[in-house]
């Protein structure tokens, strides 16, 4: 089966690749885009980044719409960074900013395109998509003069006398791979990594989100450097092609099985890869949480985020049959706190993607017709799924074998806090993992036993907003990491640097490493090579200067020869 085919195969109905269909799904990319939405706003919009004014037909295919194939912009590309001209830090500083103009001149654009791609609330593209990525700028900005310079290093005794450093430099060209449900911020900002660690990059947003796609591909031009930084728009044909081509680095962000085509497509370039899937994330909660309305609020509000459309939302809870009911007794509550009498008529809940998602999530409630506890609605014409929470499900039922990445809330119930763990430990390890508890002993039971991405006690997906934790999965969930430092690292080499001079102290230690070898040669190189502490780096020219001095005075040219054997 060649690549093409393995990204053009459909996935089974319920599929663990949902927030990178672009690239599986179907070939039929204007069936995929044939989305209704109430309210959607226009598919033209006028913008004025720059004070020039740029008219954007959001209704053209993306199909065809590249001037260039991908092999051309990898070409360019790498015409591009072999300049040296990425190297600059004040180039990477000058496009950030770029970038974080783009975003401010242009964010009602951006927020109208997802409107009609998504029906995403003006709050949530403002806040989790656009902020959230102008954030990630400014922490380049503020460090990148720092994280660009030679990092010191450790050294022994063996090389006291010589300069060590670990290098920061760019990959070369990179892909980036985004995904629909977050566009903006899952395709920018690994972008912006790219960026202030110095690479070139060609950048493939997800179709299933055409108007934002085509938002962007108008936008960067105008404002990034148009040989260093490309955008590459299609579907599965496109993606597949582009996929056949070798690259420095690939950034990717989707579900696990074409996660595995990715990566089976970069070994063939032995090029490294980051990514960033997803997978059930658990929200175990405790008899000491599940009676505060604080705690089903912050899991009611992860749940609705985008839609449930979100790779770190709450996919089940796990709780004990007592907690279970009284979970079932406030989500009502919460729901209707947030959303009102009739969700379906909120201005603050997002629309399932497109018709494939929507089917798939009306058959998940079909099969679990008899378990809903609440909620259970749906409107096609809408592509509306009310927030549902399915009580009682077992570990074999289909809700619990693959990622939901919609409204639905399955419970799972469990004796106690040391069967939940090893329910999960039973599973593959999710990206992020929620533990509802006052209990310290039982936080620490879940942080030491079990594996996933992310642990967060209290609340859900706000790890997201510190950029100085990394962000990964780990397993089936993902490799890699970024967000903040975690960024600049990804996208960047450590290259290991040593530069020694020839003067006649170091010579003279140096020389025991050479033939004819002997058993004193080997004691002495031994002591010279043993890891120990050492005195701080700032100080290392103090200390080359002392210790040349006494070598100078206390080898003895006779101890010399009788070293050397």
């Amino acid at each position: 089966m060649t690549l093409d085919d393995k990204l053009e195969t459909p996935s089974p109905t319920f599929s663990a690749d949902l927030y990178q269909p672009n690239i599986i799904i179907s070939s039929d990319v204007n069936q995929q885009n044939d989305h209704h939405h109430m309210n959607s706003s226009p598919s033209t919009f006028d913008i004025n980044p720059s004070q020039v004014s740029i008219m954007i037909d959001l209704d053209c295919d993306q199909e065809n719409m590249n001037n260039e194939s991908s092999s051309q912009m990898l070409a360019r590309a790498r015409k591009a960074f072999s300049s040296n001209v990425t190297k600059d830090v004040a180039f990477r500083k000058k496009q950030l900013k770029s970038l974080r103009s783009m975003l401010i001149e242009n964010e009602q654009l951006m927020v109208d395109a997802l409107v009609s791609d998504l029906r995403k609330s003006r709050f949530e593209t403002v806040l989790y998509e656009v902020d959230l990525v102008k954030n990630e700028i400014q922490v380049m900005l503020n460090n990148i003069d720092t994280w660009s310079k030679p990092q010191s290093a450790s050294k022994s005794l063996m090389t006291l006398f010589d300069k060590v450093s670990v290098k920061y430099e760019p990959y070369g060209v990179v892909l980036i791979i985004g995904a629909w449900n977050y566009p903006i911020q899952l395709s920018l900002g690994p972008l912006v990594g790219a960026i202030a660690a110095g690479n070139c990059a060609i950048l493939k947003p997800s179709e299933l989100t055409p108007k934002i796609a085509r938002v962007i591909s108008e936008l960067l031009p105008r404002y990034l450097d148009k040989e260093c930084y490309h955008i590459l728009l299609g579907g599965p044909a496109d993606t597949a092609e582009a996929l056949k081509e070798r690259y420095d680095y690939i950034f990717y962000t989707g579900g696990d099985r074409v996660g595995r085509i990715i990566y089976e497509a970069a070994a063939k370039n032995l090029t490294p890869v980051t990514l960033e899937m997803g997978g059930k994330c658990p929200v175990y909660i405790d008899e000491t949480t599940a009676d505060m309305m604080p705690a089903v609020r912050r899991i009611v509000w992860g749940k609705s985020i985008n839609s449930g459309q979100t790779c770190v939302a709450p996919d089940y809870i796990i709780c004990t049959k007592e907690v279970q009911k009284q979970i079932l007794d406030k989500i009502p509550v919460a729901v209707k706190e947030f959303f009102g009498v009739n969700p379906q008529q909120s201005k603050d809940l997002a629309r399932v993607v497109n018709e494939n998602h929507f089917k798939r999530l009306v058959e998940v409630l079909d099969a679990n017709k008899s378990k809903i506890a609440f909620g259970g609605n749906y409107d096609p014409e809408d592509l509306y799924v009310s927030l549902t929470v399915i009580s009682d499900v077992n570990a074999k039922d289909p809700v619990m074998q693959e990622e939901i990445f919609g409204p639905i809330l399955p419970i799972f119930t469990v004796r106690d806090a040391q069967e939940a763990i090893e329910y999960i430990n039973s599973r593959q390890k999710p990206l992020a993992l929620y533990v509802f508890s006052k209990k310290k002993a039982v936080v620490a039971q879940f942080n030491e036993q079990t594996s996933s991405g992310a642990l967060v006690v209290n609340d859900i997906a706000v790890h997201l907003t510190v950029d100085s934790l990394p962000f990964g999965g780990v397993g089936n969930s993902g490799m890699g990491c970024y967000h903040g430092e975690y960024t600049f690292k990804t996208f960047s080499h450590p290259k290991a640097v040593l530069k020694r001079g020839f003067n006649s102290v170091l010579e003279t230690l140096g020389s025991f490493r050479y033939p004819p070898y002997s058993n004193k040669k080997l004691g002495f190189m031994r002591l010279l090579l043993a890891k120990r502490r050492l005195i701080p780096d700032s100080l290392d020219y103090v200390i080359v200067f002392l210790s040349g001095m006494m070598a100078l005075m206390m080898i003895p040219t006779r101890l010399l020869k009788w070293l050397k054997g």
